[in-house]
């Protein structure tokens, strides 16, 4: 299905985990891909490698999205490489788990200026293109931690919760330029930080999942390419995808 084919489309964090499978199925739907990485450019090099290999043209641009002038960089540097943004997906994010007792200034700002901060930076300096085309697609990647918060993770759930609801503010001031904003919220999902988990701790969480297993990679995929390709009448929504470990 090429769909997708002549759209632009911008993934951060799109080298590995999640990122990258979006990435590759934006791919295969047709659009261009520009894929943001932090610093591991060996992955972000054999991703693009995939990506070229499914015929469509892909870039790699380095940035810490911390980092506001970067996170806009990287919005300008791709939009004055091929022409337009149609699709945006904000999905690169950290985290830094500590109870409230332990969690220091440091670990608190890290992770809401990337997160955060980053979606913010991101979606301002892409509107003024997606206004001008009357088209874009932005989907930000969020969390069911944002929704039920979650032991250890002050942080993280208050920039995954301040990004639903930015997604919903966002949404409804750029509807009449035929814009969509959504945000999908994957569950416990096998990435390489799940990965880390210990087997005794990875069962608990898995005890906590009604489906009784770990979302993959491409389901989460699956649900952005959807609202890419096919959402022209959905806006300001969250859609869960997380195996009914919250409802």
């Amino acid at each position: 299905m090429q769909d997708l084919k002549g759209k632009v489309a911008i993934v951060t964090g799109g080298s590995r985990g999640i990122g990258r499978h979006i990435s590759l199925l934006l791919a295969k739907r047709g659009a261009d891909v520009a894929i943001n990485y932090r610093s591991r450019q060996e992955e972000a090099d054999a991703t693009i490698k995939e990506l070229e290999e499914l015929g469509v043209r892909a870039m790699a641009i380095q940035a810490d999205l911390s980092d506001m002038t970067a996170a806009r960089n990287l919005i300008r540097k791709v939009h004055e490489e091929w022409g337009r943004v149609d699709i945006l997906v904000n999905n690169a994010g950290i985290t830094r788990d500590k109870t409230m007792k332990k969690l220091t200034d440091d670990d608190w700002n890290e992770v809401l200026n990337t997160n955060l901060g980053s979606v913010y930076a991101t979606c301002s300096e892409v509107l003024e293109i997606m206004m001008k085309q009357k088209y874009g697609r932005i989907v930000n990647i969020t969390s069911f931690v944002g929704q039920a918060g979650n032991f250890g993770q002050a942080n993280y759930a208050a920039s995954k919760g301040g990004i639903i609801a930015f997604t919903k503010t966002l949404a409804l001031e750029t509807a009449k330029y035929n814009i969509t904003v959504n945000a999908i919220a994957p569950g416990f999902t096998e990435t390489e930080m799940l990965g880390q988990v210990p087997e005794n701790i990875r069962e608990k969480i898995m005890e906590r999942v009604p489906m009784g297993r770990f979302g993959q990679p491409e389901e989460i995929a699956r649900a952005v390419v959807f609202i890419a390709a096919e959402g022209d009448y959905i806006t300001g929504q969250q859609i869960n995808v997380n195996g009914g470990v919250y409802m």
